[in-house]
């Protein structure tokens, strides 16, 4: 006979040490290596990690443009960060709006000459910055993990089904 009792469905499920370790480990490492990307473009190309994302994206795009929905998605941030980051892309010249012509409220992010040379002269370096932060410190079979990790993290958090709270529908 078991005499256990049964978890309290109430408590919280509250983290091991080992598991504590592992959360804080997570959270220390994401915020430096944010802090780090984020000081090495502006102090090389003058904007946030977040704006170097956007243009990283625009670029990939075909004809290097995107509805803004889709960028917001793709960038994971909310219509209205991404409506404040691409003004600011619009004043340094990296960036243009044009409306939709088959949905009169939509719009697309065009990335400009001037946004992919931009982007081409500080790619080298966010790269650098990436490879010597994160890829340099692994081995290969850690890196593989690693984005196995991420993956499946990335997966639980964004439900396919609808009305999900995901920051690009807010």
């Amino acid at each position: 006979m078991n005499t256990a009792a049964a978890p309290d469905p109430a408590e919280p499920r509250w983290l091991t040490a080992e598991e504590q370790l592992v959360w804080r480990s997570y959270i220390e490492a994401a915020t430096l290596l944010e802090d780090h990307l984020d000081r090495q473009l502006q102090r090389d190309a003058g904007m946030p990690h977040v704006y170097y994302g956007l243009l990283v994206k625009l670029a990939e795009s075909p004809r290097r443009r995107l509805r803004m929905t889709e960028l917001a998605k793709h960038a994971k941030i909310t219509r209205s960060r991404l409506s404040h980051a691409v003004a600011r892309l619009e004043k340094s010249g990296w960036v243009r709006r044009e409306d939709c012509p088959s949905d009169k409220r939509g719009q697309f992010a065009v990335l400009t000459d001037e946004g992919m040379e931009v982007l081409r002269r500080s790619a080298p370096g966010h790269v650098a910055a990436v490879r010597q932060a994160v890829f340099d410190r692994l081995t290969p079979e850690q890196q593989k993990s690693l984005g196995e990790i991420m993956r499946i993290i990335a997966e639980g958090l964004q439900p396919a089904e609808a009305g999900a709270d995901l920051p690009w529908l807010r």
